[in-house]
């Protein structure tokens, strides 16, 4: 008996270690420097390492990170958490508009909530809005400078509204004239207006800062043969929700017309009026599948609000999240987190530190529902990724200048489940190499382990 146990581990060890050698060979195969990647492969169940590369070296996650700080988040608030805005009366007669940061909240949303106070004949003196859930840092630690125009990092604050997104609408007019630019909604803007109409040619279109003139002016520049949007962030959400609220305000006929001013909203002599409310499974689904950076920052910060019984910062954040990891066991030493969605290049993970929590998630009881947030091949950031695993595969990508990621859960054609993350620092790859790197590793792992 002991000799047929004894001839088992020795086939289970020569498998592992043929597997191993071919992913070796695989890896070298692939022309990057190995130096410039991190791997670690784990048994969910054994929670053994299968294979590792440079798996302690920290390295930059980008948007893998939000694994890790959503998971928190939502174990801090509790998987029933929704963000509410609401809307109170006090017995003075005037309206407050209490904010939670909610990342969803849309101009219909604050439509729906002056429909409500208008139907209880509601006409305030004035008309408050409680900011106090955030602090005043609108973007994360090391955010590029070079990135303020970038519509997937707009800034983020308790006056999120419509993605805190603009669209400028381009619409062509005679040939080789200039075309006409439109913001919608309104939004202050100043335009340099370079398109030029050229039915003969593609579209063409790109804002940039014009600084050289004034601190707001957008060079609007190339051509446009069809009516075309460009969507940027804002510069000042909180103008821009006092915009959308005016615009709701208006839009229901509702009577007010004084300003819109800033104040908490009292402990006492208030009176409930209606509230929005967005759950997590809205709010998860963009951050985890779409790798949506203002409803990870939103959610992280607000977690560290509620953590804090005080105002969301990122230092409650950062406190919430640490006291997270200890608790379930996890060695932040190696680490470093600056802010909720990995946009930063300060934060710096381990392939070691992500396989060994996406292990802790695997044998947590919420393990299923949060792997049906993470896309499978053909959705989310895997649309058009990761098409040969089919349903084998559920994981996070992250994506900086020079740096790709990829984290999550295989199940091998042996049917064994493996937590994986692949982390790829090198200027000299491109990012299609990098994303090629990454799947051919992958099914070395799918069919050899």
């Amino acid at each position: 008996m002991r000799k047929i146990i004894g001839l088992f581990l020795s086939f289970i060890f020569t498998m592992s270690t043929v597997s191993a050698e071919s992913l070796t060979k695989t890896i070298k195969s692939l022309g990057i420097n190995n130096s410039a990647i991190s791997v670690s492969v784990k048994d969910t169940a054994s929670k053994n390492s299968v294979f590792s590369l440079n798996e302690r070296v920290p390295r930059q996650p980008a948007s893998t990170l939000k694994l890790v700080t959503s998971s928190a988040a939502v174990d801090m608030l509790g998987a029933d958490y929704t963000f509410k805005t609401s809307l109170y009366k006090s017995t003075n007669n005037d309206l407050y508009l209490k904010l939670s940061g909610d990342p969803l909240l849309a101009t219909s949303d604050l439509e729906k909530l002056i429909e409500t106070a208008k139907s209880k004949n509601i006409a305030p003196k004035t008309f408050y809005v409680d900011e106090s859930i955030f602090d005043n840092v609108e973007w994360g630690e090391g955010w590029q400078w070079d990135d303020d125009m970038n519509p997937l990092m707009p800034k983020f604050s308790a006056y999120n509204i419509n993605k805190n997104l603009i669209k400028i609408d381009v619409t062509p007019t005679g040939n080789n004239v200039a075309a006409k630019l439109t913001v919608k909604p309104f939004y202050p803007l100043t335009f340099m207006n370079l398109v030029v109409t050229d039915l003969t040619v593609p579209t063409n279109i790109k804002v940039e800062k014009n600084t050289t003139i004034a601190a707001n002016m957008l060079n609007v520049s190339g051509s446009v043969s069809k009516i075309s949007s460009v969507m940027l962030p804002v510069a000042n959400p909180k103008m821009n929700f006092i915009l959308r609220l005016e615009d709701a305000i208006r839009s229901k006929k509702f009577e007010y017309f004084a300003q819109i001013k800033n104040a908490k909203l009292p402990e006492n002599n208030v009176y409930h009026v209606d509230t929005i409310e967005h759950d997590f499974g809205t709010v998860l689904t963009p951050i985890l599948k779409n790798s949506n950076n203002l409803a990870a920052e939103s959610l992280f910060k607000y977690a560290g609000a509620v953590w804090s019984s005080s105002q969301g910062s990122l230092s409650n954040s950062l406190a919430m999240l640490d006291e997270y990891l200890k608790r379930v066991n996890l060695n932040s030493d190696d680490i470093k987190i600056v802010d909720g969605s990995g946009v930063s290049k300060n934060n710096l993970m381990t392939s070691d530190f992500m396989t060994d929590f996406l292990v802790y998630k695997a044998s947590n009881e919420d393990f299923e529902s949060f792997k049906q947030y993470l896309p499978k091949p053909g959705e989310g950031t895997l649309k058009n990724r990761m098409l040969y695993f089919k349903d084998s595969l559920r994981a996070k990508t992250g994506t900086l200048s020079d740096t790709s990621a990829i984290a999550g859960y295989i199940t091998t054609r042996r049917g064994k489940v493996y937590a994986f993350d692949i982390m790829i620092n090198d200027a000299k790859t491109s990012p299609a190499d990098k994303k090629n790197i990454e799947e051919q590793i992958l099914r070395n792992v799918y069919l050899n382990y």
